[in-house]
């Protein structure tokens, strides 16, 4: 029966040979003398999916990470026999099924090339403690081949050569190559010979994750129960990867109100109502840009949830309203623990509704979190999801908070051994009883989700505003995120980096760091250079703990005050850029940060880049990650880029030196960019926008450039109240053509564009727009040509003399 003795040796079983073939539909069953069952399901012709059961039967198909949104059809599908194989073919893939060992190879259907092949395959061992399989996959790993993906590990982006386990985790100060922390993302995608392939296995229990660790040429995953369930992705582009892959689990089922995308400030914690107001008010005094103040777990009464400490807050509602006149959306802290106390109404509804989780001999789930000894909600019960929901009534709907911060979800227990729920928890998980071992990785998420409709319903009609710390494949639904606990060191502005990086690659782009560290105390060089990476990061947030210092822009005295004020002005200047990234990530699935990889993965070079990124598709970002540096040597990948300070043009496929004190960083262009900005404020919705600034990067050439407006919150863009241009530029020795195309039905407030135009070769003798020649009425300076027109023009034309 068994195939592979040197595996039986080892306690490993493996498929026989194929006795059974069926197919219905867009699914293939392929069954073994050994009652191995694989499932093979066609969903699109750059995607199956590979489901094993050695049982003969499966179990019920039920996932949290995979969406229902998710696209589906082919076209084309031929099924073929050989005398060895059998042979699945769509456009994009030719997949070899073994008729021997059920073992997979997968070609590019266009040159026949080979993209993945199993090593042993599928195979399992039993795991006598828990009943079930321990269940495993292993690959040839290609020579050259690079790995990236798999959520916030702390590690080099380039996964080649290491190894890891998903098994979300409270991890409090943790450093460079922690393994495991807060997230658990088993998704990566492999890259060889140019051509790139994703790999998501769907599997919520402890799993690991070796890239040719253990053995040099092989790279494998497997999981400590549950099933070998695997989705196979093709691109051959990186980016096409990490698109259908976010199709699968889910783009954000809605943009992020604006002001989400502003400055946020944070600390554990700040209380009573003066000392709120204290920050707040220094803020607009000091003219620093901000949207949002946080409240930590002190601002409740004893640490319960949905209370508040009246001798802090006598007045919350009141509070709320006046910070949000002074443009300050309050973001309040929710734990997962509820604590024991008959009299607090949380704890009373949800025990006499036996909502909490029991562990597996009928006691509640009892553990120690800040309010003391607390039992915890199931949230992979439906019912509980939707109490929960209701529970943020108050919060939202009655006293105005605009956002909920969901913490210690992984959920982290105090004083126990493995600081978390013990493996023999029970869950619904949505009618599929099963232990902690199955739902722990998903537990944050389901909390996130039941936050995010709580959220939906109350601050309707405005957006929700969700942030978690724990994760698992799919949360990006609901929520954004952040890398959680980490410390106020050069090693962490590192790691927070490709962090950021790591996340947009698995599909979840609204992501930021704890800015300046939250353990510990930075200097203000550290918070300068922390601050300069985090106008990038799609989640803008200084945290930090009230065990150290003070960490708001001012404390470093005025010489960082007045760099950090710079560099915050300049993410909000770019305000519409970022927005409209977020658009085509929500439409597409396409990654806001970009890594070098991610942009240009023909470049080999770029494959172990770890610092520089690319934000959005046309600015070239590179932190500087050390200290006293005046500088550093950056790699710029192809094309040819201006310097965002100077509009000197480098040209790309190298590295080099780039100077950069402290009030400056490495911030290049691609040429051809058409960059939209705000004018400053101080928070959204401060100014009514009159006019917008349009960047523009001369290029002799072609390039695309676009810009998403709508209301910034709200619905009314889902029912086509929204607005997109494409602005096409070319560009000629004599000639600068801009041409616009707008979508939709959103009229923006604002009636100009105040385009700079950066590089221009030529002198401008002749200005048309819509093929009327105008006044060559503009300004020059320094270089940089300056007109007004009208919002709605479908062509700008300039022509010149060399």
């Amino acid at each position: 029966m068994i195939v592979n003795t040197e595996l039986e040796n080892k306690g490993n079983l493996v498929p026989s040979k194929i006795i059974n073939f069926k197919k219905d539909v867009d699914t293939l069953y392929f069954s073994t003398e050994n009652n191995v069952v694989l499932q093979l399901t066609v969903l699109r012709d750059s995607v199956l999916r590979f489901r094993y059961t050695t049982t003969g039967t499966f179990e019920n198909d039920f996932s949290y990470a995979i969406t229902k949104y998710a696209s589906t059809g082919y076209n084309h599908l031929e099924i073929e026999e050989s005398k060895t194989d059998y042979i699945i073919t769509t456009n994009k893939l030719i997949c070899h099924i073994s008729k021997d060992n059920l073992r997979v190879k997968l070609y590019d259907a266009v040159d026949n090339v080979l993209i993945s092949e199993d090593e042993t395959g599928f195979h399992w061992e039993e795991s006598y403690q828990y009943g079930g399989n321990i269940v495993k996959m292993s690959k040839v790993s290609k020579d050259g081949e690079s790995f990236y993906g798999l959520g916030d590990k702390p590690s080099h982006p380039n996964l080649k050569g290491k190894r890891f386990e998903n098994w979300v985790t409270d991890s409090y100060a943790y450093g460079k190559d922690s393994d495991p922390i807060y997230k658990s993302i088993p998704f990566y995608t492999g890259l060889h010979n140019s051509k790139a392939y994703g790999i998501f296995f769907d599997n919520t229990f402890r799993s690991f994750f070796d890239f040719a660790h253990e053995r040099r040429n092989v790279t494998s995953f497997w999981a400590q129960g549950g099933e070998m369930n695997y989705y196979f992705i093709y691109g051959p582009k990186m980016t096409e990867v990490v698109e259908s892959y976010t199709d699968l689990t889910g783009k954000p089922h809605l943009l992020p109100p604006l002001w989400a995308l502003g400055f946020h400030q944070c600390k554990w914690s700040y209380y009573p109502e003066s000392k709120v107001k204290e920050v707040t008010s220094k803020f607009r005094d000091l003219k620093i840009p901000c949207d949002a103040i946080y409240l930590d777990i002190d601002y409740m009464e004893g640490f319960r949830c949905f209370t508040w400490n009246k001798e802090y807050f006598p007045d919350p509602k009141r509070m709320v309203k006046e910070l949000a006149d002074d443009g300050f959306k309050t973001v309040a802290i929710i734990d997962p623990g509820i604590k024991i106390d008959h009299e607090y109404s949380v704890f009373k509804e949800a025990l006499d509704k036996d909502y909490f989780c029991k562990r597996a001999d009928g006691p509640y789930m009892k553990g120690k979190v800040w309010p003391g000894e607390c039992y915890f909600p199931d949230y992979t019960k439906p019912e509980v999801r939707e109490w929960w929901s209701g529970l943020f009534k108050e919060l939202i709907e009655d006293i105005g908070v605009k956002g909920v911060w969901n913490d210690m979800n992984e959920p982290a227990v105090m004083e126990v051994p493995n600081k978390t729920f013990p493996d023999d928890v029970r869950h619904d998980y949505d009618g599929n009883p099963c232990s902690h071992r199955k739902a722990h990785n998903i537990y944050g998420m389901q909390m996130a989700r039941a936050t995010y409709q709580g959220l939906k319903k109350f601050a309707y009609p405005k957006r929700p505003f969700v942030i978690t710390r724990s994760a698992y494949s799919g949360t990006q639904r609901y929520t954004s995120t952040w890398t959680g606990d980490n410390v106020a060191t050069w090693e962490h502005l590192w790691i927070a980096n490709v962090q950021a990086q790591r996340m947009a690659m698995s599909g979840f782009s609204f992501a930021g760091s704890d800015i300046g560290g939250f353990a510990e105390q930075p200097q203000g060089e550290l918070f300068t250079r922390w601050i300069q990476l985090g106008i990038f990061h799609p989640f803008f947030r200084v945290h930090s703990s009230g065990d150290h210092g003070d960490q708001e822009p001012w404390t470093f005295g005025k010489e960082v005050t007045d760099i950090v004020r710079k560099f915050i002005e300049i993410r909000y200047q770019l305000l519409p850029y970022l927005y409209t990234c977020f658009w085509k990530y929500v439409e597409d699935g396409t990654p806001i940060l970009n890594s070098l990889v991610l942009y240009d993965q023909e470049d080999v070079q770029t494959h172990y880049r770890t610092d520089e990124f690319v934000f959005g598709n046309q600015i070239l970002a590179c932190p500087i990650l050390e200290q006293n540096a005046k500088g550093r040597r950056m790699y710029f990948p192809k094309g040819n880029w201006y310097d965002f300070w100077s509009d000197e043009i480098v040209k790309g496929g190298r590295e080099l030196w780039v100077d950069s004190d402290l009030d400056s960083m490495p911030i290049f262009v691609k040429e051809g960019a058409i960059i939209p900005k705000y004018p400053i404020q101080q928070y959204v919705g401060e100014k009514k926008i009159e006019t917008v600034v349009l960047d523009v990067y001369y290029k002799e050439g072609k390039e695309k450039s676009q810009l998403f407006d709508d209301a910034h919150d709200g619905y009314d863009y889902t029912k086509g109240r929204y607005s997109l241009r494409t602005l096409k530029l070319t560009g000629k020795p004599n000639e600068l053509i801009i041409q616009q195309h707008k979508e939709g039905k959103f009229d923006a407030s604002y009636e100009t564009f105040e385009i700079k135009i950066h590089g221009l070769p030529f002198e401008i003798s002749e200005i048309q727009v819509d093929n009327v020649v105008i006044p060559l009425e503009r300004i020059e300076t320094n270089g940089i040509s300056t007109m007004i027109i009208n919002k709605e023009f479908s062509e700008l034309h300039l022509i010149g003399t060399l």
